[in-house]
C-alpha cells in the first residue's frame, strides 16, 4: 500500500515538476474523500537547493528520508550537473527493496544513470528523448507517450505528464476513487492513458470544433455500441474525418479511448458496488465477463475479482439485480 512518499531534488530543480509531486502526494485530502500520504522532500545536502527559475527550495531532509519510502520520486533537474553517487545509490536501494521509483521529465536521466532503465521501456520529455537514448543505450526509450510503467519504475514526459503519471500510480495502488478525489481537487482529468501522444504534430485548424461534447456523450453511453460509424454520425462527420480528428484531439483511436473508459467504469463499479462481473460487463459495454477479464488483464495486469478484493471498500451501492429483487418483494 502506498503510504510514504519522498521526492529527491537536485540543483536546477524545476519548480512546476516539484509542485506536481507536492500537489498529488503532499496534501491531506481526507476531508474530501481522498488519501493522505507521509510526504517529504529530500536532497543530498539539506538546506537551500537552487531552482531553475532563480528561486531556491529550502530542504530539511537528507537522502535517508528515502530509505523507507514506498515511493521515491526523482524530480526534474539541470542536466548539466552530474547526479551525486549517493543519489544513484538511493534510487537503486529503493527499487531493490520493492519501492516504486518515479521520474518526472528530466528526472529519467538520474534513473538511467542508476541503471534502472536498462532493458525497460521508459520516456522523458520529447526534447530530451534522443539524448536519453544516446546516454543510456540499453534503455527502451519511447519518445511519444505520456508515461510508462515497467517493473516498478514509472517515467513520465514533460510538465503536466507528471500529473498523469502520479495519478496513474495512485489509481493503481489505492483505486479509482482515491485518484478521482485528488484529480477533482486539482481540477484535472482523473486519467489520461499513458499511451497518448505527448504532442500533436499537425494542430487542428483554429476554427475547428472541439470533440469535448462528443467525449462527454460517449462517457454517458459506454454501455451502447460506440463504433466509428456510430460516433461519426453523432459528430456529424464522415468516418475518415472523424477518425483523424479524434486521434488529433485525444492522442488515441476511438476504440482505444472507449476501451480505457469502460475499464475505468468497471474499476469504479468493482470498488463501489456489489454488482457481479457479468452485470458490470454489460453495464460498461463489454458484453461478457470474458471480454472484461481480457481487457482488465491487458491494461491492468490483474483480474476483476482480484481488483475487487484489493480495492473494494467505502459506501457500497447495491447491484441492479439486488434492487430488482428488493422491489419484487414489495419494498418499493
Amino acid at each position: 500500500m502506498l503510504r510514504t512518499v519522498t521526492a529527491i531534488v537536485l540543483p536546477g530543480v524545476a519548480p512546476f515538476e516539484l509542485g506536481v509531486v507536492c500537489e498529488v502526494f503532499g496534501i491531506d485530502r481526507r476531508d474530501t474523500g481522498g488519501p493522505a500520504f507521509d510526504f517529504t522532500v529530500c536532497a543530498p545536502q539539506p538546506g537551500a537547493v537552487p531552482g531553475k527559475t532563480g528561486m531556491s527550495i529550502l530542504v530539511e531532509h537528507g537522502l535517508e528520508a528515502a530509505d523507507h519510502a514506498d515511493l521515491v520520486v526523482m524530480v526534474a533537474y539541470d542536466l548539466g550537473s552530474a547526479v551525486p553517487p549517493e543519489v544513484l545509490e538511493t534510487l537503486r536501494r529503493a527499487h531493490a527493496r520493492g519501492a516504486w521509483v518515479l521520474s518526472v521529465c528530466s528526472g529519467a536521466f538520474a534513473l538511467g544513470a542508476a541503471g534502472l532503465l536498462d532493458g525497460r521501456r521508459c520516456t522523458t520529455h520529447w526534447m530530451f528523448s534522443d539524448a536519453l537514448a544516446r546516454r543510456h543505450p540499453m534503455a527502451l526509450v519511447d519518445p511519444a507517450v505520456l508515461y510508462v510503467e515497467d517493473d516498478g519504475v514509472i517515467t513520465s514526459a514533460g510538465t503536466a505528464a507528471g500529473i498523469d503519471a502520479c495519478l496513474h500510480l495512485v489509481r493503481r495502488e489505492l483505486g479509482v476513487a482515491s485518484a478521482a478525489a485528488i484529480a477533482r481537487r486539482m481540477v484535472v482529468a482523473p486519467h489520461r492513458d499513458g499511451g497518448q501522444a505527448q504532442y500533436v504534430d499537425t494542430p487542428l485548424p483554429a476554427d475547428a470544433d472541439t470533440l469535448a461534447p462528443l467525449l462527454a456523450w460517449m462517457h454517458e453511453h459506454l454501455d451502447e455500441e460506440l463504433s466509428v460509424p456510430v460516433l461519426a454520425a453523432q459528430a456529424l462527420m464522415s468516418e475518415r474525418t472523424f477518425a483523424r480528428r479524434f486521434r488529433a484531439e485525444t492522442g488515441a483511436t476511438p476504440a482505444a479511448w472507449v476501451t480505457r473508459q469502460r475499464v475505468a467504469r468497471a474499476q469504479e463499479m468493482l470498488e463501489r458496488t456489489d454488482a457481479g462481473v457479468e452485470e458490470i460487463s454489460r453495464r460498461c459495454g463489454f458484453g461478457s465477463a470474458a471480454v472484461l477479464r481480457h481487457h482488465f488483464a491487458r491494461l491492468l495486469g490483474t483480474s476483476p475479482a482480484a481488483y475487487r478484493r484489493t480495492f473494494a471498500g467505502g459506501p457500497r451501492q447495491p447491484s441492479s439485480a439486488a434492487v430488482a429483487e428488493f422491489a419484487a418483494a414489495g419494498h418499493g
